[in-house]
């Protein structure tokens, strides 16, 4: 008898700490990062975390960007909260689809994907570039025939470099995808690859946060451009106007240049579409 009640004991014990793990969130641990509450107090933001300067993740561990700090103050005039989530980019369409985001809002170019998502106003002007090391000798397009480049998948260079400019990817000896613009600073770094393909933007902050940022040249020919605006669900019309809305204000008052100032020596005041 004392046996069996030991046994019924042991059980009420084990069940009691599964309840109680489950409770402190341990099972999410298990199982991977906790999913985001949403509702219509929260504005859940898609963002790229390796897409400086419109959203990346600081020194201090903090996701900042230019375009997050367009979301904030967005969030702020609505009395909404923002939550930053980091998504694989490959994913974006699915986490958008599942409701898992409400919109995507980094760098995101309208160029080619017009009928694939509601989308707010055009608000930056962009355009994509080659950064080569400065002693490479590569200072044109010409120079980069036989050379190896790489550049992000289902990145805008990218659908230019197989689309406008395929006559260009040609003359390369291989045109590489890689996971982030991080990974291909660091071949380039390291000579893995003559040249990376990228957004103006990202270059120019990446350089610039560089110990010796005259190590790197920016081919000024340009590779195709573009224009940057905010992705919501396909006929999700309603918080698109929200957002677009307080945005209009936002350009109305100088709110927009202002955060904007914060990154010049990215280039960003030059990209903004004023005309709001």
């Amino acid at each position: 008898m004392n046996k069996k009640i030991g046994i019924i004991l042991g059980i009420a014990l084990l069940a009691f700490l599964v309840i109680g793990a489950s409770s402190a969130g341990f099972l999410d641990f298990l199982d991977g990062d906790q999913a985001v509450d949403n509702d219509e107090n929260t504005l859940v933001v898609g963002f790229d975390a390796e897409f400086p300067p419109y959203g990346y993740k600081d020194d201090s561990g903090e996701y900042v960007g230019f375009d997050l700090d367009l979301a904030q103050e967005v969030c702020d005039r609505n009395n909404w909260t923002l939550v930053k989530q980091p998504i694989d980019w490959d994913a974006k369409d699915a986490e958008l689809e599942s409701g898992s985001i409400d919109c995507i809002w980094n760098g995101f170019t309208i160029n080619g994907r017009e009928d694939d998502y509601t989308w707010s106003d055009p608000y930056i002007n962009n355009k994509q570039i080659f950064v080569v090391k400065a002693d490479s000798g590569i200072k044109t397009f010409a120079d980069l025939e036989g050379k190896i480049v790489e550049t992000q998948k289902d990145s805008s260079a990218l659908a230019a470099l197989e689309g406008d400019q395929k006559a260009l990817a040609d003359t390369f000896e291989t045109l590489t995808q890689v996971a982030d613009y991080n990974t291909g600073f660091m071949d380039l770094e390291s000579g893995a690859c003559d040249a990376v393909a990228m957004d103006i933007g990202v270059a120019q902050h990446d350089i610039s946060s560089k110990d010796n940022p005259t190590d790197y040249y920016i081919i000024p020919q340009e590779i195709s451009s573009e224009q940057y605006g905010v992705g919501f669900k396909k006929g999700n019309e309603e918080l698109r106007d929200q957002v677009q809305d307080t945005l209009n204000e936002m350009f109305e008052d100088g709110t927009v240049l202002k955060i904007a100032q914060k990154y010049a020596d990215d280039g960003i005041p030059g990209s903004l579409i004023m005309n709001q």
